[in-house]
């Protein structure tokens, strides 16, 4: 990287090992440049104190506010038998609310010096609670003295910056070493071009930088957080275009399908018609397979609104151009259960050269990695004669052995539990680069689609196929009401009367081996449990409120051919309640399943409760899920579970999670685990400004491809894709 030699200075020059160290080990800040763009969180005004009312639990805080009193206990304890041991504890306030502060031993000396009544100062450390007040136990402090000159002024006037901290370094320090290194930032180089900058009254970096870490105005912030999101936006959005604009200059070969081939014979056979989405989006990619580049294409689709069969019309249109296409699927249940479902869906068209298969039929094979030798030589030889127009697989599609005749098409289901190195290694195979199609059952929304996916075009599958039933979602607080649980046993046991079938889901297996460094105090075990297992709970299930029932355990860990025989007898009826890890959430179609339990369902994620949901109600009769959870009414997670049980949008529901959970994860899962990029940019709220930046990168790369043009914008996309996102770009 060339960036300004000032900014590329290591911190441990500049602040010293010790501060450098925990700055590198716990905010992950290695240079200059890195701790300028560590920008504050919020901002505290002298005159106006935090709400101590609304601190979060188990965080750790920095607030300032004004001591309301301060006593000296002492106490017998242990340590000090004879009644020596010393405990102060401290009130503070803001108006808003009280905090009590508790200094232990040795260390009540030096605060019970200083935090007298009337004292103003910052206070960081972890709330926690005791006797039910909240509090904090030893907190780092720092006095605001006045009006004294020093503290005042490094604390820039009037808005007191508060940082992203850790318990190893609060707030104020971090403020301080940036204080040290701020002068520094008139050298840094600005990305945006000068015509971008001016047409919309951004301010220069350098001056960006000066305003939201010593802002003296509101306004100075409000400037700085604009300008600085605009970097953000569109130094990945050059990224981003610069790929689209590499992979427009490959060659691929064009697919057309002839008008009475198998795509004919497929649509003649349907029992249905097409839905106006599946038409539409069908077109899209007909149109993107006609042309000499390859096609990169996003399918997004509600659970249920028909993506697969979108997928099959795609890949037959390719074996009708003479070429091979491929399914590439996670796990080997989700293969097996894509081939069953495309045989069946192709009837004799799925036969090719075989006695009985229709004129233009073609072959449909699978390879997983657990097939025995004979038929895996089999399937081998059909991909590289040509004879198999359609192979559906997990990654032993991607093996060295693996040869096709001519692929045209790859399909990768749900993309995010898929290597880029996998799909790229699969993009290989072809003679050119074959057209890719990435489907997801995950709805994003417009923006995280432009900016996580953004070398993809998006098609969106939002309608339901007629004939689905709706979904009835229901919290069960099993702390609060009991026999809200017991009820939730009963419904499962009537719907298996009516000879449905159920799904109950546990974050975890329980056959996991303790791991003695993880093991907690006893407070903090009765505090918070482990998850609920799938073998415990099938247990309690079978002997207890489902005794009769046929119940049966699933999960990841089983032999490939365990796990296929288990879904199977789901499949055909045989079993009544399935207890299974999170393996169900993608792809396991079973119409007859009309309800699912979801126990401990605030372990899970927004996105994730509503993929597991999608697996009810499949059929005609209506499905039912219920979150079970332990959790209070008021927390942060029943509302999310609340969330979920409103609402069947999943977009809507995708933003919600975003909101909570920060665009960082969902972008630092994409990103191949690089450290996300965004600091100020919030996908969500700052969904004009990505869809302008994505329309000003792709004008600036269009115009110069290398930007030769615009040396400080290239600085700055070297700083963006360290090795890690260049090889995650790449592969895209």
């Amino acid at each position: 990287m060339d960036l300004v030699p000032a900014l590329e200075e290591p911190l441990k020059k500049v602040l010293g090992p010790a501060t450098a160290k925990v700055m590198a080990e716990h905010l992950g800040l290695h240079t200059v440049g890195d701790l300028l763009h560590h920008y504050p969180r919020r901002y505290e005004e002298r005159g106006q104190l935090t709400h101590l009312a609304d601190l979060p639990m188990d965080e750790h805080v920095t607030v300032v506010a004004q001591v309301a009193d301060a006593r000296l206990h002492t106490f017998a304890s242990a340590k000090a038998p004879r009644g020596k041991g010393q405990r102060l504890e401290v009130t503070i306030t803001d108006g808003s609310g009280r905090l009590q502060l508790v200094f232990f031993g040795n260390g009540v000396h030096k605060p019970h010096k200083e935090l007298l009544p009337g004292t103003r100062a910052m206070f960081a450390g972890k709330v926690s609670v005791f006797n039910r007040r909240l509090q904090l136990a030893h907190p780092a402090y720092e006095l605001l003295k006045g009006d004294a000159e020093d503290a005042v002024d490094t604390w820039a006037g009037a808005l007191i910056p508060i940082y992203p901290a850790t318990a190893k370094l609060e707030s104020w320090k971090i403020g301080k070493a940036i204080q040290t290194v701020l002068p520094s930032a008139q050298e840094a180089v600005d990305p945006l071009p000068d015509s971008l900058r001016e047409g919309r009254r951004l301010v220069s970096l350098p001056e960006a930088l000066l305003r939201i870490h010593r802002p003296h105005t509101k306004a100075d912030i409000a400037d700085a957080r604009d300008r600085l999101k605009w970097d953000e936006a569109f130094v990945l959005q050059v990224a981003l275009a610069r790929r689209r604009h590499a992979d427009a200059q490959l060659p691929a070969v064009a697919r057309k399908p002839k008008p009475d081939g198998l795509l004919t014979a497929f649509d003649d056979r349907l029992p249905f018609t097409l839905t106006e989405g599946q038409q539409k989006v069908s077109r899209e990619i007909f149109d993107d397979l006609a042309t000499e580049h390859p096609m990169h294409r996003l399918l997004q689709g509600e659970v249920g609104s028909g993506k697969t069969l979108v997928a099959l019309r795609a890949m037959l249109a390719v074996v009708d151009a003479g070429g091979q296409a491929a399914m590439l699927a996670p796990t080997e249940v989700l293969a097996q259960q894509h081939h069953r479902s495309v045989v069946e869906m192709m009837g004799e068209l799925a036969e090719g050269g075989m006695l009985g298969g229709a004129e233009q039929a073609t072959k449909v094979i699978l390879l997983t990695g657990s097939m025995g030798t004979a038929a895996r030589r089999q399937a081998l030889l059909d991909l590289v004669t040509g004879e198999a127009g359609i192979v559906i697989g997990t990654h032993a599609l991607i093996e060295d052995k693996v040869q096709f005749h001519d692929l045209g098409l790859v399909v990768v289901d749900e993309q995010h539990r898929f290597g880029v190195e996998q799909r790229d290694a699969l993009r290989g195979k072809g003679k050119q680069p074959p057209h890719l199609l990435v489907m997801t059952a995950t709805p994003i929304p417009r923006t995280v689609a432009m900016t996580v996916f953004g070398d993809l075009e998006t098609s969106v599958l939002d309608q339901l196929p007629a004939g689905r039933s709706p979904i009835a979602s229901h919290v069960v607080p099993a702390a609060d009401k009991p026999h809200f649980l017991a009820r939730a046993w009963e419904r499962v046991r009537e719907e298996a009367g009516k000879g449905h079938q159920a799904y109950v889901v546990c974050p975890r297996i329980g056959d996991e081996d303790e791991d003695p460094k993880k093991r907690k105090s006893p407070e903090d075990e009765a505090e918070k449990r482990p998850p609920l297992a799938v073998l415990d709970v099938a247990g309690q299930l079978a002997g207890g409120p489902l005794q009769g029932l046929k119940v049966e355990a699933l999960h990841g860990r089983m032999p490939p051919d365990d796990k296929d025989a288990v879904m199977r007898r789901f499949a055909a009826g045989e079993t009544d309640v399935l207890v299974a890890t999170t393996v169900i959430e993608v792809g396991v179609n079973v119409p007859n399943a009309t309800v699912m339990v979801i126990m401990d369902a605030d372990r899970f994620g927004v996105s994730q409760l509503h993929q597991l949901r999608g697996r009810v109600g499949r059929g005609s009769a209506p499905g039912l899920c219920l979150l079970v959870t332990e959790m209070p009414e008021a927390s942060a997670a029943r509302q999310r579970l609340n969330a979920v049980a409103a609402t069947l949008d999943g977009f809507e529901l995708s933003r919600i999670d975003l909101e909570q959970r920060r665009e960082g994860d969902v972008l630092g899962q994409a990103q191949s685990g690089a450290r996300t990029s965004l600091r100020v940019l919030a996908v969500i709220e700052d969904e004009e400004i990505i869809a302008e930046a994505r329309e000003e990168a792709a004008a600036v790369v269009a115009a110069d491809p290398e930007l030769t043009r615009l040396p400080g914008l290239r600085t700055a996309l070297d700083a963006l894709l360290d090795e890690e996102r260049e090889q995650y770009l790449e592969k895209g």
